[in-house]
């Protein structure tokens, strides 16, 4: 089969949230396009989130490479279908199709399971040149010539990260300088956090790339663009003896770039870390805090107390950088009053913008099935399991009364006393933080009605209730 054109899409998707309006593409369809670009091939990356699809270069390619996570996996296969009927034919993955194989593979013709760094060059060379022979390629799954559905063995993680090339942004449509860049220094996290599917896409061992390439990456990011990095990585501290090396060649090559990362609760023990933190242009820390109620940070296996994370916000605060707190609601541990102490916890220590979003069981998770296998699961709209609507059946509080306390929470937080608070400190990325954030509750407030009313068999008085 001869390929000289490929494509590479990026399902959009399915709803807004709080930071909608600054998309950070995921890293594997660039990554892979950048392998196959420097092979020689003609490749683009379409990231709807990002920019709308060039419909005449997809249907003019020889080969078409879809990725989805869960929330994005039906607006994969609406393009899946779309371009299957072209005769082109079609490899699927990501975190969606790697778990729900079966299902990925009623719309495409191959799907690779888990990282794809050594899968899918592989797979590529046997579609151009029959060799090696596809039952030989790990992380793969097809249909034979019989049509009966074939999974060879998962394949290996990859440990050498620095083997991977820089991705090269170029190839992405409509890549815009001003968009925030990703860089992954690592791969894997050792928790084990029962609703996350990290481990089992990326294993629970660390990957590292090289302080040396670590450091060449965030140089070449800095001089392509001087918007924000994000450094990807599920934990960027995780190795702290290998952070600070990466932090201090930031400073001493003078790599001056404004980045964010994400980070445990436990950065703020170190108070070298946080100062080279600072010291090295860090504007934000991500940090997955997930609860304020102590028996649920216990459920979910965080390792980390109430005090804590008080402790770390303060900390944070006092080297001048910014929080951004992900908090996750409606575990079997929370009621009503955990949700509204949430958003009160989350003003009263001046965390500078959050994200609230309701426990989701993933495919892949012991959480999904553990769900599913309990008949608690609500329905299987995947569109609907992005952290923002109720999927499950929860055990202390009841799904309608989480879904609109989780939009409550939202509104508390974001609201005029927020936005004037920055104005008046000069902040005015946060009180545009602010306004958007407003806008895009009020945006959903229809589609959230409109979702209580199809999905959770609300009664009909329930449409008038404040969201």
């Amino acid at each position: 089969m001869d390929i000289k054109k490929v494509s590479f899409i990026e399902a959009r998707s399915p709803g807004a949230h709080i930071f909608s309006k600054y998309p950070i593409p995921r890293l594997g369809t660039v990554l892979l396009g950048t392998m196959l670009r420097n092979m020689g091939i003609d490749v683009r990356v379409f990231i709807e989130d990002i920019s709308d699809i060039d419909w005449s270069y997809v249907e003019n390619s020889d080969l078409v490479a879809i990725s989805s996570i869960t929330s994005t996996a039906i607006r994969a296969y609406e393009l899946a279908d779309r371009v299957k009927k072209l005769g082109i034919p079609i490899v699927m993955g990501g975190a969606h199709p790697t778990f729900m194989t079966e299902e990925a593979l009623e719309h495409a013709d191959f799907v690779v399971r888990g990282e794809g760094d050594v899968s899918f060059p592989a797979l590529f060379s046997y579609l151009t040149t029959g060799k090696p022979h596809i039952s030989e390629i790990k992380g793969i799954s097809y249909r034979d010539s019989s049509g009966q559905i074939r999974h060879t063995p998962p394949s290996e993680l990859l440990i050498d990260l620095d083997v991977l090339p820089n991705p090269d942004f170029s190839i992405v449509h409509n890549w815009n300088a001003k968009n925030v860049y990703p860089v992954s220094t690592s791969r894997g996290c050792p928790f084990d956090c029962k609703f996350c599917s990290v481990i089992q896409m990326f294993g629970r061992k660390y990957r590292y790339r090289s302080v040396e390439t670590a450091l060449s990456d965030l140089k070449e990011a800095t001089l392509r663009t001087d918007s924000t990095k994000f450094i990807v990585d599920d934990n960027f501290a995780a190795n702290k003896k290998r952070t600070k090396a990466i932090l201090r060649g930031m400073i001493e090559e003078k790599i001056h770039t404004k980045w964010t990362a994400q980070v445990r609760v436990e950065v703020a023990k170190d108070e070298e870390l946080l100062k080279l933190m600072a010291d090295a242009g860090c504007d934000t820390l991500y940090i997955g805090f997930e609860s304020v109620n102590p028996e649920t940070l216990k459920l979910y296996n965080k390792k980390q107390e109430v005090s804590q994370i008080i402790d770390c916000i303060k900390r944070v605060h006092d080297y001048g950088m910014y929080i951004h707190g992900m908090f996750v609601l409606g575990a079997d541990t929370d009621n009503v009053e955990t949700i509204r102490k949430t958003a009160e916890f989350a003003i009263k220590n001046h965390i500078d913008t959050v994200q609230f979003v309701i426990l989701t069981p993933l495919p892949g998770t012991p959480f999904f099935y553990e769900m599913r296998d309990s008949g608690r699961l609500l329905h299987t709209d995947w569109s609907k399991y992005d952290a923002h609507h109720v999927v499950f059946q929860p055990e202390r509080i009841d799904p309608i009364t989480l879904q609109i306390e989780m939009m409550k929470a939202m509104g508390k937080f974001y609201s005029w006393k927020y936005i004037i608070r920055h104005l008046l400190k000069f902040e005015l990325f946060y009180a545009g933080i602010g306004v958007y954030g407003k806008r895009a509750i009020n945006k959903a407030r229809d589609e959230i009605m409109t979702y209580i009313e199809e999905f959770l068999d609300a009664p009909s008085h329930l449409n008038n209730s404040r969201v």
